[in-house]
């Protein structure tokens, strides 16, 4: 869980080239937002909360339109737009059961294998990165091809522990093969506090019109993963999937992910959301209690307040983090596949697909076109995964032989 919740701040770090401690920084608000995240939804306090075992972290949706304002306005209209835009999620909360009807396993497989698709080139620049100063250029590219197949081997060594430790001895692998080849250096000192504490927006604040269509849509698709993950988690629970006690209980882990992302833009952090992967660890172990889940935030939270841990995060060597994060988002990908699959593909949801992905992939490629139109549209369009998910969910209201979903319209 902290690979995940810290890889987002680390990738953006990469391609936005920030100061080492603003990454620290951000690094420790991650782990604290998903400590937050965490607690709110296992203690289920009022209507907030799921009341499962689910873990929040950094959302890897976000990292187009993040780089989008971050290349547009810095820090500040980063964390503006997503402190503006985090109270779509509270605002659609009373209304899950009506998006269902709208937002089907083909638009949400759409975004998803979107969100793939456009992350895979900022993996692929932690990997073509110099290594290190005046390190060969191909060492990236053998680091991160140890990482992977250290993984991979991990993955098929048929035992549970070794699948479970399979990230871990890549990042291990990775770090032994930089520190061989001299290219592992110890983080920037820092400024010698014991704990980071979070500051009213650190870094200011900044506001696009142009960018609020795209913000807001991504958290549109993250309320639509967090039920997917919610009811996935409640399954692996013994719990009811229907009815009104599953539906409060996605409501409530809804508001506690969009107050969560609310906090975090505050404090100068990001997007946050529930997290799929332990869904995966339920199922490794057997275990599903909620009471689990304040051991859990305690952990986090322990880990984002000490600076040292920032600090050394940040020294993770380039090609080990794009490695990682080049699996992880094929995997995205291949989940969108998968959603889109499931309910099988006719002409329809063909034509569909085809030309949301042509959108969604066609028009960010084309910038000096982009250049030509107005700020807003241009913002849009830029977003592929606003862009080609708005595509998916037009085309499919409006081209005949649409399917609802069954118990979509059960309180």
């Amino acid at each position: 869980m902290v690979v995940g919740t810290i890889t987002p701040p680390l990738i953006l770090a990469g391609i936005l080239k920030w100061p080492a401690a603003d990454t620290a920084y951000l690094v420790s608000m991650a782990l604290l937002a998903s400590a937050l995240g965490t607690l709110l939804q296992t203690l289920r306090l009022g209507p907030v909360g799921s009341g499962l075992l689910s873990v929040t972290g950094t959302s890897f949706s976000f990292l187009q339109p993040l780089i989008l304002a971050g290349q547009m306005g810095g820090l500040a209209l980063m964390l503006g737009m997503s402190l503006v835009t985090a109270p779509v999620q509270l605002v659609l909360a009373p209304f899950l059961p009506k998006l269902r009807k709208v937002f089907t396993p083909l638009v949400s497989g759409v975004v998803v294998l979107l969100i793939g698709l456009s992350l895979i080139p900022s993996a692929m620049y932690g990997i073509v990165t110099p290594a290190a100063i005046g390190a060969p250029s191909w060492a990236g590219a053998l680091v991160a091809g140890i990482v992977i197949a250290v993984v991979l081997g991990a993955q098929a060594a048929g035992r549970r522990w070794t699948r479970l430790a399979s990230v871990l001895f890549g990042v291990a692998a990775g770090y032994l093969v930089c520190a061989a080849g001299g290219w592992l250096h110890a983080p920037e000192a820092g400024d010698g506090s014991w704990v980071t504490l979070p500051r009213w927006l650190p870094h200011g604040f900044s506001f696009s019109w142009a960018l609020v269509l795209p913000f807001a849509f991504i958290y549109l698709v993250s309320v639509l993963e967090a039920m997917g993950d919610m009811t996935a988690t409640a399954e692996l629970s013994a719990l009811p999937t229907d009815g009104s006690a599953h539906w409060m209980r996605l409501r409530g882990g809804v508001l506690a992910d969009g107050l969560t992302s609310f906090t975090s833009a505050l404090v100068g952090g990001f997007p946050s959301t529930t997290y799929a992967q332990n869904n995966g660890v339920i199922q490794i172990t057997g275990v599903a209690s909620r009471r689990i889940g304040p051991l859990m935030a305690v952990m986090l939270a322990l880990l984002g307040l000490f600076p040292a841990v920032g600090r050394w995060v940040t020294a993770m060597p380039p090609a080990v983090l794009g490695a990682l994060a080049l699996m992880l988002f094929g995997l995205v990908a291949v989940s969108g596949l998968r959603l889109i699959a499931s309910r099988g593909i006719s002409q329809r949801e063909a034509l569909i697909v085809a030309l949301s992905l042509a959108i969604g992939l066609g028009a960010p490629s084309q910038p000096s076109w982009l250049g030509t139109l107005p700020e807003w549209v241009k913002a849009f369009l830029e977003s592929g995964i606003a862009a080609g998910g708005i595509t998916a969910l037009v085309l499919s209201l409006v081209l005949p032989g649409g399917r609802t979903l069954p118990g979509a319209d059960k309180p």
